[in-house]
């Protein structure tokens, strides 16, 4: 492409990124990391006895919590009571405070555990800290300063401990339950502990995360579960050789599972890869916002796992500054049941539920506050993501699409450089997808299988029925196109959408994700004016410049075309959508012939770049061009309604100018 043209188009991206509103910024913010070196390994769980052990008193209610147990658990947990009672401690931290050397067991037995020492609010110097306050309101603290006042942010923290394992003793995760009752941002904070394992127990209800593990090398999340928190269940962040394992997690306002800047091992491959830096296996996500998400989600295995529930199964993303590994790339999705992600949630910010403090929101009773804006009813969204694998899963049941691609631009996640503003959504394979249908037969279609954006090169699919555009790049067929901008219309979509802000309460009007419908949906808006547009004019050209009997025909064609072309907004995966542009430019086309002159000569080419566009979204993508032809079409339709207003302007002839004089 010429270096001009080049040009253009990203000064078009970097305008449309600055004017993306200021609530597309936030997310997840923590301190400048570094991802590590990739030295470390995935723990093994260790059955040894216990090194430390974690216990309250009440040996009655202890009873009565491992009364349904089989007799030899019970018997276990038993003995470890009484030797609990002569050598243990009472909370999680003052264990871990205990551990002095690596490889240490910590066991923690049945009961309920609030942790009452981590609980109350900073004094002192821990009050007045010098760090800088996220988009949230919450400190970013250095490392340093968590040592020094872990309890300001963590019911429990654990700074530095290696290989340390700690497991619940009862017979299921919610045997043993730390709950940060909404005074914390976390319940649970691992940080810089390589080698941590943590197996068997439940953690709940905080303003942010129920388990947090930062910057390790070698962590595991085993028959973990988590719930009822603001923000994730479980975030894992610029970490390596991690594993999610028959881990479970619900009600959280943005993801049950999150692996954030997983450690970037991979960029710069292709799709067959030497390993990931996360697996997830054998999961269950489900009434969160998200059941997975992942901001710079690079090299994760996400396998024989289960989203149900959610505004949205899973999504992957470029979209937030200041996460290690940008742009997201090589997650792999595989034999994963994806269904029913068409939950409601955002009316919970409408009615002022989410206004309410945290304990008195309802999360316990179903209520979820979503924090950021994405499409409802969707399966798996990409949001700016390159070489991602989705393959094999099984994908029912949503009322959006199963598939959404969507393109980033650089300067969203804080990139300047020229040549970085359209280096998100390539390569991206989806193969031997089962959508419409579950595992056991049922058939329950999706509304769509993919809605893409257009933009990106080297994507392919396959086993598509029904998408948005109505034919996309197979796998296997060639190169395909290589656009490097959005679709217009899906672009101001995005961009209006984008404009969500659960603190301000900002649902945004005309965006269908929240709620808005026919007429209010801000396409069918712009269909609705351009076809009015172009209908008068369409008219006022009859009865003033055409002069053939081919004149009023044409002209009912083209005002068929504006018509349908209002109902195929409504309806972005009909053929409606083509058959409008077709019919509109065979009135073009027509019209210009019969009118000849410049004019007449613009309405041909306007008609056939409509043709051209009708054909692209239809039949065929064209792969030689770098923009869609809707851009092109787009900003020729303004140029030629500027010219038929002058044209059909009524014209003073001589003789009443000198009536007039």
């Amino acid at each position: 492409m010429p270096l001009i043209a080049r040009r253009t188009l990203t000064l078009l991206g970097v305008v449309l990124a600055l004017l993306l509103p200021a609530g597309a910024a936030l997310a997840h913010e923590e301190r400048e990391v570094k991802l590590p070196d990739g030295s470390g390994s995935v723990p093994v769980y260790r059955t040894g006895e216990p090194d430390l052990l974690v216990c309250k008193t009440d040996k009655s209610d202890f009873e009565r919590r491992i009364a349904k147990f089989p007799d030899d658990l019970k018997q276990r947990n038993l003995a470890l009571f009484a030797r609990c009672q002569k050598e243990g401690v009472r909370h999680l931290q003052e264990a871990v405070d205990r551990v002095d050397r690596p490889g240490m067991n910590i066991a923690i037995l049945p009961g309920l555990y609030l942790e009452e020492p981590g609980q109350p609010q900073p004094e002192g110097a821990c009050a007045k800290l010098d760090a800088r306050l996220s988009s949230w309101g919450y400190q970013i603290l250095s490392y340093e300063q968590q040592v020094q006042c872990p309890h300001n942010q963590n019911l429990v923290a654990i700074l530095g401990k290696k290989d340390l394992q700690i497991e619940g003793t009862g017979a299921g995760p919610l045997d043993v339950i730390i709950d940060a009752q909404y005074r914390k941002l976390n319940a649970i904070r691992a940080d810089m502990t390589d080698g941590v394992y943590f197996r068997n127990f439940t953690a709940q209800r905080t303003t942010f995360n129920s388990l947090y593990i930062l910057a390790t090398d070698g962590f595991v999340i085993d028959k973990m579960l988590t719930r009822w928190n603001d923000e994730y269940g479980f975030l894992t962040f610029a970490s390596d050789h991690g594993l999610y394992t028959d881990c479970e997690s619900y009600g959280n306002g943005d993801s049950g599972l999150y692996p954030g800047s997983a450690s970037n091992i991979n960029d710069g491959r292709g799709h067959e890869v030497p390993r990931y830096s996360i697996e997830i296996r054998r999961c269950k996500s489900h009434h969160n916002m998200v059941g997975y998400s992942g901001t710079a989600g690079d090299s994760v295995y996400v396998h024989d796992s289960e989203f149900w529930g959610n505004l949205a199964g899973a999504t992957m993303d470029s979209a937030f500054p200041g996460h290690p590994g940008l742009p997201q790339n090589h997650a792999r999705f595989e034999n994963n049941k994806i269904y029913d992600n068409n939950a409601t949630y955002y009316e919970y910010v409408r009615d002022g539920t989410c206004a309410k403090p945290p304990a008195e929101r309802g999360y316990e009773k179903g209520v979820v506050c979503p924090q950021i804006g994405l499409p409802p009813g969707s399966g798996i969204i990409t949001g700016g993501g390159n070489w991602n694998v989705f393959k094999n899963n099984w994908i029912w049941g949503h009322d959006n699409a199963a598939f959404n691609l969507l393109a980033v631009p650089a300067f969203i996640r804080g990139e300047e450089a020229w040549d970085k503003q359209f280096d998100t959504s390539h390569h991206n394979l989806y193969t031997g997808n089962h959508l419409g249908v579950s595992p056991t037969g049922e058939k329950r279609a999706n509304g769509a299988d993919v809605y893409w954006d257009g933009q990106g090169s080297g994507n392919c699919w396959d086993g598509v029925r029904v998408s948005s555009p109505a034919v996309l790049p197979a796998c296997g067929g060639g190169s395909g196109p290589a656009r490097v901008v959005a679709e217009p219309v899906k672009l101001v979509q995005m961009y209006l959408c984008n404009d969500y802000s659960i603190g301000d309460r900002r649902l945004p009007g005309g965006c269908w994700w929240f709620g808005s419908s026919g007429l209010a949906r801000v396409e069918v808006q712009l269909a609705l004016g351009g076809s009015l547009v172009l209908g008068l004019m369409a008219v006022l050209l009859w009865r003033r410049r055409l002069r053939s009997r081919w004149a009023l025909p044409l002209t009912l064609v083209g005002l068929a075309g504006l018509t349908l072309d209002v109902f195929g907004a409504l309806d972005g995966y009909s053929v409606l959508p083509a058959a409008a542009l077709t019919l509109t430019g065979v009135w073009l086309l027509g019209s210009g012939l019969i009118m000849r002159g410049a004019f007449g000569w613009l309405g041909v080419v306007l008609g056939v770049l409509h043709l051209v566009d009708a054909f692209d979204k239809a039949v065929w993508m064209l792969p030689i061009l770098p923009i869609g032809p809707g851009w092109i079409r787009g900003l020729l339709t303004g140029v030629w309604v500027l010219c038929a207003v002058v044209a059909v302007a009524p014209r003073r002839t001589a003789k009443a100018a000198e009536v007039a004089a």
